[in-house]
């Protein structure tokens, strides 16, 4: 019998069936992915493929407490499931208690859909993309003009049963599509990406066209010095900043006073103001558009992710209210060893609240600046002040008067997501984006323009 003639759902019955553990938790992820490849304006490469990963958390109750061993593996047969579930029961009896263990979540017995068979993707769902995609490559092709990129989308089901009778299921679709046109001596180059469910709301032609007018804007060159710029961040770019800024959002660390959210003396800075700006930083498991997991689905501990709490549900939350810090992400145990509401992370991240302007409109109001592309290479330097360094690319645009005359170099820059909020002036319209350095991690992201007036530029890249 093949790994996948097996049901998902009956995987998940047998290995808890199995089970001699005092706990168990099993996690069957069904995974299917489709891509499309092009270069120079021809598609290149396509394919589908499929694959299942199957995660087994034994707990083992104790005299000094509960210890936990989690074990994954990928294509499990029939005759390997039983060695898999023995393999994370010996895991727990070796190690020692477990600092995060919490009783197994209860609650629903079972969702309708946990028996269903997982959804999955093909090369279907690039069946209006893949047409307009040909037409683009004509008019770059007509415009002298060299499109190279790709397209991926992901379907995942997961399967979530315990021994406590939690029975649940989430499917997440995530797709991408990254698209960088090019002068034909390569000199010049222009980046566009979105995040996509369906491929459905993609448009490539507007795509091209975008980036038709960032080459046309190249064709001046102009040499700036590092220092200190206003500068246009658009959306990709302040997600790729914020989703760094969530991923340290860590209460534990915070209280710990580790992280830029430590209050100086002890506690946390919840309740203090970020920015001047009425922004609201949050996440929502049923944001239309961005839908994501509304319960915790957890591999592995560490941090604020607890295997104890898969399956806890998770609602609506505000990290951020008006420019007030009101959230950290915390699971069951953290959120018990500081005192802070438990917060788990979500996998998706908003920010609103800014005025309904287009980044042109804000473009239009710039006497003199910069207007970024995107940002790539981005590592911490400073946790405790969340100091980031990363490059600029694709495109850094002089913005004179109202108008972009031109392109620049690169920069290296050395900012914080926190300093950057609280030096803003203006945010604009909110809008579904791709995080361009993150988007192999995180793609649901909906962010506005920022305007920031002291934008570090800390030296000159030659990077493109």
């Amino acid at each position: 019998m093949s790994a996948r003639s097996s049901k998902p759902h009956e995987v998940v019955e047998r290995a808890l069936e199995l089970s001699r553990a005092d706990g168990c938790v099993v996690i069957a992820d069904e995974q299917s992915t489709a891509n499309l490849r092009w270069a120079g304006n021809t598609l290149t490469t396509n394919g589908v493929t499929r694959g299942r990963t199957l995660t087994v958390v034994a707990t083992v109750d104790g005299k000094e407490g509960t210890a936990s061993g989690v074990v994954s593996r990928s294509a499990v047969t029939p005759d390997e499931l039983e060695p898999l579930v023995r393999a994370a029961e010996a895991a727990a009896r070796g190690a020692g208690p477990a600092e995060d263990a919490q009783p197994l979540v209860t609650g629903v017995a079972q969702a309708p859909e946990f028996t269903e068979a997982p959804v999955e993707t093909s090369s279907a769902v690039f069946a209006d993309f893949a047409p307009a995609l040909g037409e683009a490559f004509a008019r770059a092709r007509a415009g002298g003009r060299e499109l190279y990129g790709f397209a991926n989308h992901e379907l995942v089901s997961s399967y979530v049963g315990t021994s406590t009778g939690l029975r649940l299921r989430h499917d997440q679709p995530n797709g991408t599509l990254e698209l960088n046109a090019k002068s034909p001596d390569r000199t010049r180059s222009a980046w566009a990406g979105r995040s996509t469910r369906d491929f459905k709301d993609v448009d490539p032609a507007a795509l091209d066209a975008e980036l038709a007018v960032r080459l046309g804007w190249a064709e001046r060159r102009v040499e700036l010095p590092a220092g200190r710029y206003e500068t246009l961040l658009p959306p990709t770019a302040v997600a790729d900043l914020l989703i760094y800024q969530m991923w340290s959002a860590s209460g534990r660390d915070a209280v710990e006073g580790r992280t830029v959210f430590s209050k100086p003396g002890g506690g946390t800075r919840v309740g203090e103001k970020l920015t001047d700006l009425p922004l609201t930083l949050r996440s929502d498991p049923n944001e239309p558009g961005l839908e994501s997991a509304p319960f915790v689905i957890a591999h592995s501990s560490g941090g604020d992710q607890s295997v104890f709490d898969n399956g806890l549900p998770l609602a609506a939350t505000e990290w951020m209210r008006e420019g007030e810090l009101r959230h950290l992400t915390t699971s069951r145990h953290s959120a018990g060893l500081t005192g802070l509401p438990v917060a788990p992370g979500i996998d998706n991240i908003v920010l609103d609240g800014g005025e309904d302007r287009s980044l042109e409109e804000m473009v239009a109001d710039t006497g003199r600046g910069l207007l970024l592309t995107c940002l790539w290479y981005i590592r911490e330097v400073d946790p405790a002040s969340l100091l980031l360094t990363g490059l600029t690319r694709d495109g850094v645009y002089l913005v004179e008067n109202g108008e972009v005359t031109g392109e620049v170099n690169n920069f290296r820059f050395n900012e914080s997501p926190v300093g950057v909020l609280g030096r803003a002036t203006e945010a604009g319209r909110t809008e579904k984006t791709l995080p361009r350095e993150w988007s192999d991690w995180f793609t649901r992201a909906a962010m506005p323009a920022l305007r920031v007036p002291d934008f570090n530029m800390s030296s000159v890249s030659q990077g493109v």
